[in-house]
């Protein structure tokens, strides 16, 4: 049988016909295996909220791949998806712990007069440049490195700052002043680091007292309302009665302006009057002096009702008798 099926071929090709189809079967599974791996690690997606950065034997490949299905050289290009969407963090973080005391402590903070204050805040963060993150925060087996960075750095600087306020300032005016200059350090210390990342947002979240002393607080609290409430009213009532003062103000003002004026008037006037008394007087000095007599009897005199004319030719001894009414009255 085997002669009549290799009666054709030599005795030694027929012996190495099996070894060659073995060989390529061989080579046509490699040749699968290839272009299967090529297929499945050759191709890959990039979904819309991450970039790819590409690394060609352990060096960048710019540029930032953007979404979409892409390709890359297998064995010789590593891809490295990164995350862009906007991360929330909230701090501080401590580890599990039982109990709302427990829980506390890990949010209490030393203010700048000695005493203690819970403070929890939260950031929004994303990463800007996926490049420079992945070179300083990528960590393959640690996802939360980046995280943990980010939370380290913004612990320490919100301490720092809360230790430059007392406790009042703390929780009332100061919060959003410090809010706004945590997330401006923050921010200049992972730019020292050259990581790619960005602070978007700062919040303050709950600012309080300790839990021991928060009564003591709530009536401080209490009464810088009361306090405000009062100052308030006072404002009001002031801003009520200061117009209508300083428009008696005025009205006074212009009267005493007006009063001042016409006096000074009826003063010029007078002076004006004797001035030209004076100028006459100058001019005929008798007639003038008896003018003035004449003019001023005759308004003495008409005042008068009784008048009396005692003759100077009688003699001083005589004492004359006037007979005088009893009646005033009447006269």
């Amino acid at each position: 049988m085997a002669r009549r099926v290799f009666r054709d071929f030599p005795v030694s090709d027929v012996q190495e016909f099996p070894w060659m189809m073995a060989m390529g079967w061989i080579a046509v599974v490699v040749l699968a295996t290839a272009v299967l791996y090529i297929i499945f690690d050759g191709f890959y997606t990039v979904d819309a909220h991450e970039r790819a950065v590409v690394l060609r034997f352990g060096k960048f490949r710019p540029p930032i791949v953007e979404p979409g299905l892409r390709f890359k050289i297998p064995v010789v290009d590593e891809v490295i998806k990164v995350s862009v969407a906007e991360n929330s963090l909230r701090l501080p973080f401590g580890q599990p712990q039982r109990g709302e005391a427990a829980e506390e402590e890990s949010t209490l903070m030393l203010t700048g007069d000695l005493n203690a204050a819970s403070v929890e805040w939260t950031i929004q963060w994303k990463v800007e440049s996926p490049e420079k993150f992945v070179f300083r925060f990528y960590q393959p087996n640690d996802p939360q490195y980046a995280e943990r960075v980010i939370r380290a750095v913004a612990e320490s600087v919100m301490n720092r700052l809360v230790g430059d306020y007392s406790i009042d300032e703390v929780l009332t005016e100061k919060r959003s002043e410090i809010a706004h200059m945590a997330r401006e350090a923050t921010q200049q210390i992972l730019d020292s680091y050259d990581c790619g990342v960005v602070i978007r947002d700062l919040q303050m979240q709950r600012v309080r007292p300790p839990e021991r002393v928060r009564p003591a607080f709530e009536e401080v609290n209490a009464s810088l309302q009361k306090r405000e409430q009062l100052e308030n009213e006072a404002k009001k009532e002031r801003n009520e009665r200061l117009p209508i003062a300083l428009a008696e103000r005025d009205k006074l003002i212009r009267e005493a302006e007006g009063y001042a004026q016409r006096r000074r008037a009826e003063a010029q006037g007078e002076i004006a009057a004797l001035l030209a008394q004076y100028r006459q007087y100058q001019k005929a000095p008798e007639e003038t002096r008896r003018r003035l007599y004449l003019e001023t009897m005759e308004e003495v005199l008409s005042r008068v009702q009784v008048q009396i004319v005692v003759d100077e030719n009688l003699r001083q001894a005589v004492l004359p008798l006037l007979s005088l009414p009893t009646d005033t009255k009447s006269n």
